[in-house]
């Protein structure tokens, strides 16, 4: 259901709290007071989000590079062989996307791991198992990453005084002694009453230790933002495609940066070349349509400067695989057996 088709609070709701969550003792009743609304609602309203999949989870989106290696791979898998293989690349530990793209190479999926050699591994084994050579691409410089949506104007929503030139520089790593606490950010807040409290019984911190320690990431860069990670696809965000570019080494970050700060860029990042597959600069543009999503991304490139450089765009087709970067989750039955997602207020 498009944002537009929902109520006024669902709206709110979806649309004004994919970042700057409160992170005070009782923080849906602070969303609620902003929203005109009750306490008991806003979680009666969340819990029915995330149950009918409209929301994913309420928690963070890491910074890059903060909790170990990932990296974007492709397979050009024979048409009669793409959902066998597609099923067995989503059973990988750490593949978190996984989509059919419009290009020779049509399988393109996300892989994480707790450091490279993990991941090289696991494409290793893949290779193996399917006979297919996969592209490797690991990500050299992130530009813009991961902003939020704007789902009334299905747009991305960057923050408030942020601009695509802070994402250039990698974020403050998780240190040992919080990463149980990613796990839980990870895992997504219980919808209660006093969800720091959960967390904090279950990791055995104080509840401010928990504040302070998500302020100080929010603060650092480790998380690009702390709220509401909506399910686009079925908000009305239903078409995608990945534009990739080569430009010379020496232009790239400039480029990159000039295309971060275009309307409509989700997504865009350095990433390293690889074989015959020469591209290394990619962007990604979401839209309600093929055609308006075509007409941004021809937008960008033009005002980026970029029309002279080769590339190519790759629109998705079935979404095989798609949730959060999961680095820490493996951790968080050491902190709780999982905080319970839906409790009585």
């Amino acid at each position: 259901m498009n944002l537009a088709d929902r109520p006024a609070l669902d709206q709110l709701l979806l649309n004004d709290w994919q970042r700057d969550f409160p992170l005070s003792e009782t923080p849906f009743a602070g969303v609620a007071l902003r929203c005109g609304s009750d306490e008991a609602t806003v979680l009666a309203s969340y819990r029915r989000l995330l149950k009918e999949g409209s929301i994913s989870r309420i928690g963070g989106i890491w910074g890059a590079g903060v909790g170990g290696a990932a990296m974007l791979c492709a397979l050009s898998v024979p048409e009669a062989l793409l959902a066998r293989v597609a099923e067995r690349v989503n059973a990988i530990d750490g593949v978190n996307h996984n989509y059919e793209r419009e290009h020779d190479y049509n399988l393109w999926f996300v892989i994480t791991g707790r450091d490279r050699d993990t991941v090289h591994a696991q494409v290793d084994q893949l290779e193996r198992s399917t006979g297919l050579q996969a592209l490797r691409l690991p990500m050299v410089r992130p530009y813009r990453i991961d902003l939020g949506f704007d789902l009334r104007q299905t747009r991305p929503s960057p923050p408030p005084g942020e601009t695509h030139t802070a994402q250039r520089q990698r974020a403050t790593p998780v240190a040992v002694a919080d990463e149980r606490l990613a796990a839980l950010v990870e895992e997504g807040l219980p919808i209660m009453s006093r969800p720091y409290d959960a967390w904090a019984e279950a990791l055995g911190w104080s509840t401010e230790r928990i504040r302070q320690t998500l302020t100080r990431w929010l603060s650092q860069g480790t998380l690009r933002r702390f709220g509401v990670v909506v399910r686009h696809h079925d908000l009305g965000i239903s078409a995608n495609a990945m534009t990739v570019l080569d430009v010379p080494d020496e232009l790239v970050d400039a480029a990159g940066a000039r295309l971060a700060a275009q309307p409509g860029i989700t997504l865009c990042y350095r990433r390293e070349r690889h074989r015959g597959w020469t591209y290394n600069l990619y962007f990604m543009v979401h839209g309600q349509d093929r055609a308006s999503v075509s007409q941004l991304i021809a937008q960008a490139i033009g005002q980026a400067g970029l029309s002279d450089f080769p590339r190519q765009t790759l629109f998705s087709g079935t979404r095989f695989k798609q949730t959060g970067g999961r680095y820490f989750s493996a951790l968080a039955h050491q902190a709780t057996s999982e905080a319970p997602h839906e409790q009585a207020a």
